[in-house]
């Protein structure tokens, strides 16, 4: 096992490498970098632009307006400059790093993440790790939520499917799995806002953020209260979105093992049919959906969080990347990617591991990576 695990983080080194150059390929090539964002400011007459762009060592960004040859050059490079002072572009330039050419900017990038130097954000003049800190317990607290109740509803959900297969019970709740598989959770977020948050018929829960803007002041039982009457509307989005997988892997898995010879003879043996099912059936049956868990917990805390925590406002990593990918952000971009695909090769080994944990016959030292 020790061999297997040395393997798989070895092999982490070249996948994060390779994560990491594709985004940055196709992230700094795309058209509307930071310095486009900061010349679409100023020529939007927002004379403040200058001075939020400007932190982190940019100096005084001054425009001023020149003619001749060098606005053209400017102009084609960059959409929008006609008019700009083309020292204040190279300024730009070199306060966002695009003075280096793409392959320094690229090793430097990997030097720095290697020691989990994010650097510091273009626009919010604060460290990359600090805001990554900040806003992760909003999106843990999303993922926690939700891959519990989600595990709680499909189990038990999934058991009584594989028991009742080809019943009723089975068809309807199988129509209800499809259309919770089906439809987006920005969809059934959108619909509980309408319903529940204040849409056209009630305002039962708030629409945004986690807590209430006295929250701080609260005692316990009423912090606790709020907290969960915030969150109830999210995380039902996210279950609603997720359970389905869960569900139909719990009943496969059951009619599996139900069907198998050890099943057979154990009822022959005059077991009853609950010591059958929860004596030898679950353990096995739920071998691999226990060991999915952490990669279940996983899926709902980056695929979930983008959109539920855009459209509740939840000031989580998810609406941190949606305004970074906006703004251009980059090292808060590039910081947040690098930090999810490490996490998501983590949880994939200790999903590996979970299996052996569940099951010590399984046994990975002979398996090739």
């Amino acid at each position: 096992m020790a061999a297997y695990i040395v393997r798989r983080l070895l092999l982490m080194v070249p996948t994060i490498l390779g994560i990491m150059f594709i985004s940055f390929i196709i992230v700094q090539f795309a058209p509307g970098g930071p310095v486009e964002q900061v010349i679409a400011k100023l020529q939007g007459m927002q004379t403040s632009a200058t001075a939020r762009f400007g932190g982190g060592g940019g100096g005084d960004f001054s425009q001023g307006g020149i003619g001749g040859a060098g606005d053209a050059a400017i102009a084609s490079k960059y959409r929008g400059a006609q008019g700009l002072d083309p020292a204040f572009i190279k300024q730009l330039e070199v306060q966002f790093g695009f003075d280096k050419p793409w392959y320094q900017r690229f090793g430097l990038m990997v030097w720095n993440y290697s020691r989990f130097d994010f650097g510091n954000s273009y626009f919010r003049d604060v460290r990359v790790i600090d805001l990554i800190l900040e806003k992760m317990p909003v999106s843990i607290s999303l993922g926690l939520w939700t891959t519990l109740l989600t595990y709680l509803i499909s189990i038990p959900l999934g058991i009584m499917k594989a028991m009742r297969d080809g019943s009723r019970f089975d068809l309807w709740t199988s129509a209800i799995i499809i259309v919770g598989y089906a439809v987006p959770a920005f969809l059934f977020a959108v619909f509980l806002i309408v319903i529940f948050a204040g849409g056209n018929y009630f305002s039962i829960f708030p629409l945004r953020g986690l807590t209430s803007d006295d929250w701080a002041l609260m005692s316990w039982p009423h912090s606790i209260i709020d907290y969960l009457w915030h969150i109830v509307l999210p995380v039902l989005a996210l279950v609603i979105g997720s359970f389905a997988t869960t569900a139909l892997l719990t009943k496969n898995s059951f009619l599996d093992e139900i069907r198998k010879q050890y099943v057979t003879t154990a009822r022959a043996k005059g077991l009853s049919e609950s010591k059958v099912l929860y004596g030898h059936v679950f353990r096995n049956a739920m071998l691999i959906v226990i060991a999915g868990f952490p990669g279940a917990f996983i899926g709902a805390f980056f695929t979930g969080a983008l959109l539920i925590e855009t459209i509740f406002s939840l000031d989580g990593l998810g609406l941190l990347s949606y305004e970074s990918i906006v703004n251009r952000d980059y090292p808060v971009v590039f910081g947040t990617l690098y930090i999810f695909g490490l996490l998501g090769l983590v949880i994939a080994l200790v999903s590996d591991l979970t299996y052996t944990w569940v099951d010590p016959r399984i046994d990975f030292d002979s398996r090739e990576v």
